[in-house]
């Protein structure tokens, strides 16, 4: 099985590299699911208010949610998929980066991924400047991942450069 994990920062593009792939038929996980799943009906919106103002608070609730998430990640692989791509927004903030045999990137430009998140957050900009400020810059997860999409145009653009990354992970595997 081939292990793909998707990643980058928040309002880069994940969601619709995600929907792509489920589109062309292949297996798709998305721990920020798996993450809500173990916390139930939880108010999103105050729990990340509360936590990205409170690094003490953000440690607590991740040293309680990834291993969970990390025996989610596991059970999958334990399944019989050929391939199978898993999202992961904080894949090297975390040491998830381990599990997986490449890692795919998605970048977008800093103003465009505030504005997104903004807009699909309904975050004012000091809200969506935390949010972005709080993971590793894009530029250091990039040299550290196999393949980067550049998410700054169309659908039909990041729909091209999936295709190709897709065909050269399958050709290589």
């Amino acid at each position: 099985m081939l292990k793909v994990a998707i990643t980058g920062n928040i309002a880069s593009g994940k969601s619709e590299v995600e929907k792509i792939l489920i589109s062309k038929g292949y297996p798709v996980f998305d721990t920020d699911k798996m993450a809500h799943e173990i916390l139930g009906n939880v108010d999103r919106k105050k729990l990340g208010d509360e936590v990205f103002r409170n690094p003490q608070k953000k440690k607590e609730l991740e040293e309680y949610i990834h291993p969970k998430i990390k025996q989610m990640v596991k059970e999958i692989f334990e399944q019989n998929y050929d391939i199978v791509f898993i999202s992961v927004p904080l894949l090297f903030e975390t040491d998830f980066y381990k599990l997986f045999d490449r890692i795919i990137f998605v970048a977008c430009d800093d103003d465009i991924r505030l504005e997104r998140l903004m807009k699909r957050n309904k975050f004012t900009e000091d809200e969506a400047l935390i949010r972005m400020k709080a993971q590793l810059p894009q530029e250091e997860k990039i040299l550290k991942s196999d393949y980067v999409i550049y998410n700054n145009s169309t659908k039909d653009e990041l729909n091209k450069q999936l295709s190709n990354v897709v065909w050269s992970l399958l050709r290589k595997s």
